[in-house]
């Protein structure tokens, strides 16, 4: 019987979820403990990503490369999740970029290194960036934001299938269906889901963006 809250490492609890069968779908598992970064890791610039009290933040050290902080196993390699419904409870401060990325990998397509790879939900308290906070980036775009990011807030991702949906709050802003070919922008060609899932990754876009992060926690869907 899969027992989440008798589970104390987030890295073995990902590990169940990823490799044992049949797991029920009401059962949560913590990604982040609130101490370290135990199950996670990053790909560059990982100065960007500290805990403290309880509070996961990303804060790139870097002006312009994007800093992403992947889930992983006890060996380092990519934890994947295919169809599951994620919470994740953030904050960021005023004028600050961030977003959280699934159906991912490490691969990157710029200099920037922006990822290739699967769907971001965008997180945004600038006034710059016209993609809002809730938006599935450059696929279902927002252009006011339904939330003060400047206070905590709950971001509820869903994937089952192609079927992505998404809330803020409760607010649902994304209700997508994946189609047999979709049109991508050559930039964005790898926006895709992948039959065989991907990690979670969470952006440290620059070094004038701060976003906290105070609870992660993911369960299977069917």
């Amino acid at each position: 019987m899969f027992l989440p809250h008798r589970i104390t490492s987030p890295v073995l609890a990902g590990l169940l979820l990823y490799w044992t069968p049949g797991l029920e779908a009401d059962e949560w598992t913590p990604l982040f403990n609130g101490r370290d970064l135990t199950g996670w890791e990053a790909n560059a610039d990982p100065g960007a990503f500290s805990v403290k009290n309880g509070i996961l933040t990303a804060h790139a050290t870097h002006p312009t490369n994007r800093g992403h902080l992947f889930t992983v196993d006890r060996d380092g390699n990519l934890l994947r999740f295919t169809n599951f419904e994620l919470i994740v409870v953030a904050r960021g401060e005023p004028s600050s970029n961030s977003g959280i990325f699934f159906h991912t990998d490490r691969e990157t397509r710029d200099g920037k290194l922006h990822l290739k790879n699967g769907y971001e939900i965008q997180l945004n308290s600038t006034k710059k960036e016209k993609r809002k906070t809730g938006s599935l980036y450059d696929v279902r775009d927002l252009a006011e934001s339904p939330v003060d990011e400047t206070k905590w807030f709950t971001v509820r991702i869903q994937v089952e299938g192609k079927h992505i949906r998404a809330w803020i709050d409760d607010k649902q802003t994304v209700d997508y269906l994946e189609p047999t070919h979709p049109k991508r922008s050559p930039q964005r060609a790898g926006r895709l889901l992948n039959p065989k899932g991907g990690a979670i990754a969470l952006q440290a876009h620059d070094d004038k963006s701060t976003f906290h992060f105070r609870e992660i926690r993911i369960r299977p869907l069917p």
